[in-house]
């Protein structure tokens, strides 16, 4: 069975649990390190799927990148209460057009 979590500040991922998700608090005052420590943690103990909060993932953008080129585990930006930044929305539209080869989403 495949493990996932979401990581980030607890107004936003708190609801996860509700769909069976294992939540992790990460304040956004939290230092860095604390943040890139859980994720690495989580990867070793065979989290297929992380979601780690736009905001979050802003404060430590070289540990994301590391994860971008492994095949386990995804580690998918959402946007959360506070500091979106869109890096979630563009993400998934730079998979896209790397799958379809052309980006699909019209206007904007």
């Amino acid at each position: 069975m495949y493990k996932a979590a979401v990581m980030g500040d607890w107004d936003s991922i708190y609801g996860f649990a509700a769909l069976g998700l294992d939540t992790f608090r990460v304040e956004a005052g939290a230092q860095p390190e604390e943040a890139a420590d859980l994720l690495k943690r989580l990867s070793q103990n065979k989290y297929e799927v992380i979601y780690i909060t736009e905001a979050l993932a802003a404060t430590i953008p070289e540990e994301i990148d590391r994860y971008r080129l492994m095949q386990s585990p995804a580690v998918i930006l959402i946007p959360g209460i506070y500091g979106n930044t869109g890096q979630g929305l563009q993400a998934v539209k730079k998979s896209v057009e790397q799958a379809v080869g052309s980006d699909i989403v019209f206007g904007n």
